[in-house]
């Protein structure tokens, strides 16, 4: 009789091969013999683990609460308000801020479909609009006029007229407040019956020509009192051009912010709206980049900073955060961001859906162009940004 504990009798059978004939013979597994189990007092049991074959490094600390036994612990960075305030590496403040500001010769504002919440200004209304974004930090703005259609033609030459709208606009802001930087755009398409930012010939678009004309325009601004003038054309050599242009008539202190890295993109439209703008005809891929490209920039931004530029921009902004850090990383001039009139429309357009926290995404949207090495932020939301910075006091 086999009792329990022991080992039952197994029988097993050995198969062997010997000059083609076969044998069995039976192999007996002998049963141990029966021992009795050792007494266990109930305190030398180990403690009940229900984190036990759980699958991961968890033990229970001294405390007897769950344990991960891990010395860096990142999240202590984070544990409060004040303590990630304290160790934030990215900070922007108003005054990374540029803020355009469309404006035209009527005498009332008028709203942009595209861009709600941006209008078009009179010279009066802009002067109010500045005020309002100075209360909040921001001290540079940037101009983009709505030029009247019997004014354009192929040449642009209404864009150096010493009397026209930008160079008005721009005497009545340095007037008004001394200590701004007024940026004004260098580029003909405001003031092209084409359309487009050159002059242009047989459908094509005339480098050397169109360079002619924006070094007249940009001495025309130097002279209004712009601090900074932009190019934003992408024809090649005329950084140089205006530099020379400037100095000669002795605008040696008038800054250059070269739109280095000017995307042919599909987020201009907007913008487009808001001036009247649009390519008369086929598009503008022969002079702006190649969305495609991002080696190309570094080739631009090493041409724009022999050439004389003061500071570099980047036009989209977030679809080219990567294009950002990469001449962050290539150049020690400061880069600047321009988050475009598509961009902004589509937030808008999400927050009026209850798709976005306006506020929460717009703030994110500005400290990742810094994170990315944006020093300065062309944006539609500078005014709203900077007073929402003022109220959360993040600078």
């Amino acid at each position: 009789m086999v009792t329990s504990g022991s080992v039952l009798p197994v029988v097993g059978v050995l198969l062997s091969a010997s000059a083609g004939s076969a044998f069995m013979q039976p192999m007996r597994m002998v049963a141990a013999p029966e021992r009795a189990a050792p007494a266990v007092r109930a305190s030398e049991l180990p403690a009940y683990n229900p984190l036990e074959g759980a699958g991961a490094p968890l033990t229970v600390n001294n405390g007897g609460n769950v344990w991960v036994p891990q010395r860096a612990r990142p999240r202590r960075n984070r544990k409060s308000d004040a303590m990630r305030r304290m160790v934030r590496e990215t900070i922007v403040t108003p005054a990374n801020f540029i803020y355009p500001l469309f404006i035209h010769e009527e005498s009332y504002q008028q709203e942009i479909p595209s861009m709600p919440g941006c209008q078009r200004h009179s010279l009066e209304h802009m002067l109010k609009e500045c005020e309002d974004a100075w209360r909040f930090g921001v001290r540079t703005f940037v101009l983009f006029p709505k030029v009247a259609d019997n004014l354009k033609s192929n040449y642009a030459d209404e864009c150096y007229n010493p009397n026209g709208i930008v160079p008005r606009a721009v005497s009545m802001i340095k007037e008004r407040f001394p200590d701004s930087i007024v940026c004004t755009d260098i580029a003909l398409d405001p003031y092209s019956d084409q359309g487009h930012d050159g002059v242009v010939k047989d459908g094509k678009i005339l480098n050397d020509e169109t360079i002619m004309q924006l070094c007249k325009q940009a001495v025309c601004q130097a002279r209004a009192g712009s601090d900074v003038v932009a190019p934003s054309d992408m024809m090649d050599g005329r950084v140089g051009a205006i530099r020379d242009a400037l100095d000669s008539e002795g605008f040696t202190d008038t800054s250059i912010l070269a739109y280095t890295a000017k995307y042919a993109s599909a987020f201009y439209g907007p913008f487009r709206d808001a001036l009247d703008s649009h390519p008369g005809f086929g598009d503008k891929k022969t002079y702006q980049q190649d969305p495609a490209n991002g080696r190309e920039a570094l080739v631009e931004a090493a041409l724009d900073a022999a050439e004389g530029a003061d500071m570099l921009m980047v036009k989209p902004g977030m679809p080219y955060l990567d294009v950002i850090h990469r001449l962050k990383t290539e150049t020690n001039l400061p880069i600047s961001a321009y988050h475009v009139s598509g961009e902004y429309a589509m937030m808008k357009a999400a927050v009026e859906r209850g798709w976005l926290d306006e506020r929460a995404a717009v703030l994110e949207t500005m400290t990742c162009f810094k994170r990315a090495g944006a020093d300065i932020i062309l944006t539609y939301y500078a005014k709203q940004a900077a007073q929402w910075l003022c109220e959360d006091g993040l600078f």
